[in-house]
């Protein structure tokens, strides 16, 4: 019987028949799944830094990310459009850097001065102006606390769904709307972290890593930097 047991793997992704699924870990994977959903978000918002990682569909663009996060900043890049851009925030300084079709106009059809502005901006990190509606844009991808806030979000009755693994890492399942409304994996060792998110509706999938883990941010130096000024180039 006991070999038996150990061949057996559930549904939830668990062997054994007698065992307590829960037996070593922090506990919450016993509690209801709005508790769950509760406690996660907590630890969530009291870390000091995560990386996220994966792709956010939005409409009809799908954006895939690759941020370290903390409160005062945030680095990494966004891919979108087949077009990737790094992004640098330090405190509110808020800097992008791309290639130079990045900032040539998409039908390619720019004059003489966009192709001039292009080359001038080309792998640098331009600083991007607070009153810029890029700025708005951009800096949601590097806002630790508006971001999470909006990503671990379940929609419809939240439920669990078992135990099951997360690179290597036992998490218990809760999910919205029977799984409509987003899969969310939580960590049943340490804090009750975040793990791995599968968004309604086909939103995308998104992995945390690294919580709590500092990192160094700096502004760049002046000669990696732009100032185009009031405004940058639309593109």
């Amino acid at each position: 019987m006991g070999a038996m047991c150990a061949l057996v793997v559930t549904g939830t992704g668990l062997t054994g028949c007698s065992e307590d699924p829960d037996a070593g870990t922090n506990g919450v994977g016993k509690l209801p799944a709005a508790q769950i959903q509760s406690k996660t978000r907590a630890a969530a918002e009291a870390a000091g830094a995560v990386r996220l990682s994966g792709n956010v569909v939005v409409g009809e663009r799908t954006y895939r990310l690759d941020m370290r996060l903390k409160s005062d900043g945030a680095t990494g890049s966004v891919t979108a459009q087949d077009t990737t851009f790094q992004l640098l925030r330090v405190g509110e300084h808020l800097f992008l850097k791309a290639d130079a079709d990045f900032w040539t106009d998409a039908d390619g059809k720019g004059d003489g001065s966009d192709a001039a502005a292009a080359h001038k901006l080309d792998g640098k990190y331009v600083k991007v102006p607070q009153g810029d509606p890029s700025y708005k844009k951009f800096s949601v991808f590097t806002d630790k606390d508006v971001l999470l806030d909006g990503l671990l979000t379940l929609h419809g009755a939240v439920d669990k769904d078992g135990h099951h693994e997360q690179a290597g890492v036992r998490t218990i399942r809760i999910t919205g709307a029977d799984g409509s409304g987003g899969t969310l994996d939580i960590s049943l060792e340490g804090r009750p972290y975040p793990l791995r998110l599968v968004r309604g509706g086909g939103a995308g999938t998104l992995t945390f890593s690294a919580w709590g883990k500092d990192f160094a941010l700096k502004e760049p130096e002046k000669d990696e930097t732009v100032d185009y000024g009031k405004q940058l180039p639309s593109s």
